[in-house]
């Protein structure tokens, strides 16, 4: 008798993120007061400009048809547009597919490149999504492990010792989900040469680039070592940069064969974006960032805050966060001990108490590959995040 299930289907395993999120928002319609640091979306509505060129789009008869599954023409020009304004990157419309959203975008890469048994080196703390779509593809993720000693990084040596006649890629983030850290411009650089020399290809996620704080910068690995855009896949979207996570576009740029290959995938699996939010994404890269420039700085002013808070807490440390919006605080001196009368061993049953008992939401490091550590999103109004933290701190014992 067959099986019931897909194998590989049946390993995925739900979003940490999304199932916190919705945990929280389940009490919160019960009445509870739950302040949620789960979500990875922006707190801010859609720019104005943006949401008036989608509400355009619905009325207008051609986008009620079907449309070219790669992406309409004049998005993937503005996309490779924005590319080279933004990241120095010169890429060609034809390198450009634009898809559901992030997500779909990594689903789209590995589902492109990988083989059965190929494998994927993936420094940790990593998006929790990230090692499901490798192994639905019959990859392999190889985990690295990294800390707050190395500024949440990987280091050259690192990838070198991993790697083996497997490897095929390397994931890559920065600025990153979930730990904050970016990546100063020699090492991404020092990261893409060792990439070269390997013969291996490098999928990076650029979809954070424009939330960097202080002196820290972003840096597109293509653009820093050239000879590295053969075997290179860069994924971003609007959904971060421009408060659009509901709309669902995102796109990747890449060598010609993989785009070609990745547009006949998308074919058969969603066939276009939906052209309403199609248009309101070629509004918001075509566009200028003043929006996201208010945006970036109230996520410093929060970032900031919250960073403070949170090392003010007895046995909490947190380095302050460098991009994104996320801290990733050390909770490993909270477990083994009492809290409000629980003694949670693993930061997910110290998740649970803290949402059960102060009604905050947070995510556990084990969804992140990091067990011990935990984020939260500052992605949050001012009043929400200092509340918020108050009760951690009241529950832990500072208050």
């Amino acid at each position: 008798m067959p099986e019931r299930l897909s194998r590989r289907v049946a390993a995925i395993t739900e979003s940490a993120t999304l199932a916190v999120d919705a945990r929280a928002k389940a009490l919160k319609a019960a009445g509870e007061s739950v302040i949620g640091f789960g979500a990875g979306e922006p707190d801010f509505p859609t720019p104005v400009h943006i949401a008036e060129a989608g509400a355009r789009a619905c009325l207008d008869p051609k986008n009620h048809r079907y449309t070219p599954a790669g992406g309409l023409p004049e998005l993937k020009e503005a996309i490779a547009a924005k590319t080279l304004r933004d990241s120095s990157y010169e890429v060609l419309p034809g390198q450009v597919l634009v898809t559901n959203g992030g997500k779909h975008a990594v689903y789209n890469t590995f589902l492109t490149l990988l083989n059965d048994g190929d494998e994927v080196l993936l420094p940790a703390p990593y998006w929790t999504t990230y090692p499901e779509p490798i192994r639905l593809a019959g990859g392999v993720p190889v985990v690295m492990p990294t800390d707050a000693s190395t500024g949440f990084r990987v280091s050259v040596e690192q990838l070198d010792a991993a790697c083996t006649p497997k490897t095929k890629a390397l994931m890559f983030v920065s600025p990153s989900n979930p730990s904050g850290a970016v990546y100063p411009p020699e090492e991404v650089e020092a990261i893409g040469r060792w990439a070269v020399e390997r013969g291996i290809w490098v999928v990076t996620d650029e979809i954070y680039e424009h939330l960097v704080y202080g002196d820290h910068r972003f840096s597109s690995m293509p653009a820093l070592v050239p000879e590295l855009a053969e075997r290179c896949v860069v994924v971003n979207g609007v959904a971060k940069t421009y408060a659009m996570t509901g709309w669902r576009v995102g796109w990747m740029i890449g060598p010609a064969d993989l785009i070609k290959a990745a547009t006949n995938l998308q074919s058969h699996a969603t066939s276009n974006v939906a052209n309403v939010s199609q248009r309101a994404a070629l509004a918001a890269v075509a566009g200028d960032l003043d929006a996201v420039a208010v945006m970036r700085e109230a996520f410093d002013r929060r970032r900031q805050i919250m960073h403070k808070m949170l090392n003010d807490i007895p046995g909490v440390t947190c380095m302050e966060p460098q991009g994104a919006f996320y801290t990733y605080p050390d909770l490993r001196e909270l477990l083994d001990r009492d809290v409000a009368g629980e003694h949670p061993t693993t930061t997910v049953e110290l998740a649970e108490v803290i949402l059960d008992k102060a009604k905050v939401a947070i995510v556990p490091g084990e969804a992140f590959g990091t067990p011990g550590f935990a984020r939260l999103s500052f992605a949050l109004g001012d009043d929400d995040l200092a509340e918020g933290i108050a009760r951690l701190a009241d529950l832990l014992g500072a208050g």
